[in-house]
């Protein structure tokens, strides 16, 4: 197919279809009407004329009158037709063409307009009238096919659309659905508990400890309800003017008040909203901090320790911290018991003046649980006896120690045990620590001639000597190189077992343990007690020591058995007495009675150990010979009598240790038991003087105490005339 021209299309006459400027041809056409094309449509104005005629320019030429009349009567008088035959594409006038070209006979159409060209302009421009090439001869002439009215468009399918768009709904809620779930399940702690840290608030609530009573029900220590006083520091607004208003109340200096008062970050970061400021507050001085309505600062449930006696059995009870954590003796010991475990409410509450639980917020209380009480083998009344006769002893000596034990001898309960110095429990902050020492458990000495029981009855039980022997004592004997002599010379002669016991022969002791042997004496030392502390129920309690036999010099023959060498304590030394006095049956000592649960619940103390050292008979034999001691003109013991009771007991001049150094002065004992025939109560005193005089104290003491035992208890005196009678030096 040859390319296009650009030649102007023609017609099958030649002519160029749609020209209007070609005269001759219009005039050839005379009777023909035009179809106007783009030439006429822009020879016409917006109000349907032609320029020229807008313009009143004349037409150039004689045919200079626009050839544009209706075609038959089929034409209409629009103006604008044209213009719109244009827009149209031509295609309203080919149709009319096409409609009237039957009846001219022509098959084309030849629209021919007058030339355009206005007087005294230029000439107009001519169209190109090159011909086209000519076609092949044999191709008919080119016909403009009709066009067909354009088909609408075709609509897309709703129902699909509708359908997609239900599907993204539905994708598009299921994830959120998926998402809802996972935060409501899986991720609505950690959303729920981001900021809870921030709002929420956290009150203690203190488990009430548990008392200790003694034997027969009365508080020695218990506690009673109170209040603390608490900041929140950044509530306060003005920390040097709220110290000085609670330090009269307090009793606390303004400038440590202030100084608690202070801003700081806690361990995660965030500031501090609780400092306590005071503990233990009694309740109406609370009211009072309450009334003064300062910012920061509330009041809150507390418990204070209270002790009604004082220093009564101080030492036993030991003491507390503010925050109810035991310190020192049972309170210590029994700490975990006591204490209880305390309980917590954390709530979100608002921030400034809204400072206060929010209604339905988090809120969770963990109720406190209360400490279990115990009920001590202490007799209040027997403690305060026995506590107020050493210090009267004990009042004109400086820097002494003394310590005193009461032991039930059937049961190996302690009824009372006492310390010099002591302290007020109730106020142990400014008392010396050595003032709060148990001294009848960590008070470590040489027991001196109170052993001598130990030796004897070691002797008794296996058989070297009877309670008949007598034995040559001289006035001194010498065990390696040291020589031992005793305070009451014999010169020699015979004594008897009780006489050796009353003068407290230091030569019948080493001689009657040198028949026995250091390993059987160093059993029965252990059959006693010596050397392992007793358990008694006070923490820090002293084990003593003993001289391992294969650590004896040949002077440790004559020490050991006299109670030398030796390290114990004066419970230790009760101990062993009062299984001489329970018929040879040792019965550990023990200061705990029972526990008391929280619901009122007594539960027994843990049964204590046994175990027999001598048999009755012997140790019945051992006591008899003892009570030459009290009872013997010119004995040691005499001032321990008792007044209508039988008393067997021992003295002892011992020396005290610390860290294994002797120290100055002496350790004066007396320990002792009644009633001697059917012993009820061993009481042990141990009294440590610096300056001398202990056995001036010990004696007197360990009288007033039992006096004042077996009277309290209601013992029947001993029979009139039962006592024995004794020969120092038969013949």
């Amino acid at each position: 197919m040859p390319p296009r021209s650009d030649e102007p299309r023609r017609d099958p006459t030649g002519s160029r279809r749609g020209s209007a400027r070609d005269a001759a041809g219009s005039e050839s056409r005379t009777g023909e009407q035009g179809i106007g094309g783009i030439s006429g449509a822009r020879a016409y104005t917006p109000r349907g004329r032609t320029v020229r005629e807008e313009r009143g320019t004349p037409a150039r030429g004689a045919n200079a009158e626009q050839r544009r009349t209706p075609r038959g009567s089929t034409r209409s008088g629009d103006p604008f037709r044209p213009a719109l035959q244009v827009l149209d594409g031509g295609r309203a006038a080919a149709r009319s063409g096409r409609r009237d070209a039957p009846a001219a006979g022509r098959g084309g159409v030849v629209r021919t307009v007058a030339g355009r060209g206005l007087a005294g302009d230029e000439p107009p421009l001519r169209r190109r009238t090159t011909p086209r090439a000519p076609g092949r001869a044999d191709r008919p002439a080119a016909r403009r096919p009709s066009r067909k009215p354009p088909r609408p468009p075709k609509l897309a399918d709703p129902r699909l659309r509708l359908r997609l768009g239900t599907v993204l709904t539905l994708a598009l809620f299921v994830v959120i659905g998926v998402r809802l779930i996972f935060l409501q399940t899986v991720d609505a702690p950690a959303y729920a508990g981001g900021g809870v840290a921030d709002r929420t608030r956290t009150v203690e609530l203190p488990a009430p400890r548990g008392a200790i009573y003694d034997r027969t029900g009365e508080p020695l220590a218990h506690s009673v309800e109170a209040r603390y006083v608490f900041a929140d520091p950044t509530l306060i607004k003005d920390p040097a003017a709220t110290a000085k208003a609670l330090s009269p109340l307090l009793g606390i200096p303004a400038s440590k008040l202030a100084e608690l008062m202070k801003p700081r970050k806690l361990e995660n970061g965030n500031a501090s909203r609780f400092e306590y400021l005071a503990r233990g507050v009694e309740i109406p001085r609370a009211k009072q901090v309450l009334a003064l309505d300062l910012p920061g600062i509330g009041v809150h449930r507390d418990e204070r320790r209270e002790v009604p006696g004082g220093d009564l059995a101080a030492n036993l009870i030991g003491f507390t911290s503010e925050d109810m954590d035991g310190l020192e003796g049972l309170e210590a010991r029994y700490d975990d018991l006591l204490s209880g475990q305390d309980g917590r409410r954390v709530y979100e509450a608002g921030l400034g003046d809204l400072a206060a639980p929010i209604p339905g917020g988090y809120s969770k209380t963990t109720p406190a649980k209360p400490g279990s009480s115990i009920a001590l083998t202490i007799d209040r009344d027997l403690q305060f006896r026995c506590q107020q006769i050493l210090s009267a002893g004990m009042a004109g000596q400086r820097g002494a120690t003394a310590a005193a034990v009461i032991i039930d001898v059937p049961t190996g309960e302690v009824l009372a045990q006492a310390s010099h110095p002591t302290y007020d429990a109730a106020k142990p902050t400014p008392s010396d620590p050595v003032a709060r020492e148990d001294a009848a458990t960590s008070f470590v000495v040489d027991p001196g001639s109170v052993h001598k029981a130990i030796t004897y009855g070691a002797a008794l039980q296996e058989g070297v000597i009877t309670p008949d022997t007598t034995l040559p004592i001289a006035n001194s004997i010498k065990m390696g190189d040291t020589w031992f002599s005793d305070t009451h010379p014999a010169n020699g002669r015979k004594m008897s077992l009780p006489g050796m016991l009353a003068f407290s022969s230091n030569v019948g002791a080493i001689t009657v343990a040198d028949k026995l042997g250091k390993e059987r004496l160093i059993d029965y030392q252990k059959r006693f007690g010596l050397g392992q502390p007793t358990r008694e129920g006070l923490p820090g309690e002293a084990s003593g020591r003993l001289l391992p036999a294969d650590e004896w010099s040949g002077s440790s023959y004559g020490s050991v058995p006299i109670g030398h060498s030796v390290d114990a304590t004066p419970l230790q030394m009760a101990a062993a007495y009062a299984a001489i006095a329970n018929d040879g049956t040792y019965v550990q000592p023990h200061l705990v009675k029972e526990t008391i649960g929280p619901d009122g619940k007594h539960t027994p103390a843990t049964a204590p150990v046994t175990r027999p050292v001598l048999s009755p008979q012997n140790a019945a034999a051992l006591r008899t010979i003892l009570e030459a001691v009290t009872t013997v003109e010119g004995a040691t013991g005499t001032l321990a009598a008792v007044p209508g009771y039988r008393v067997a007991g021992k003295t002892g001049t011992g020396w005290r240790l610390v860290d294994g150094k002797k120290q100055p002065g002496e350790v004066s004992s007396f320990i002792g038991m009644a009633p001697a025939e059917k012993p009820r109560y061993v009481i042990a005193v141990f009294v440590y003087a610096p300056g001398g005089g202990g056995a001036a104290i010990a004696n007197p003491a360990f009288r007033d105490m039992m006096q004042f035992t077996l009277r309290h208890y209601r013992v029947p005196p001993s029979p009139s005339g039962s006592a024995p009678k004794f020969v120092v030096y038969p013949r």
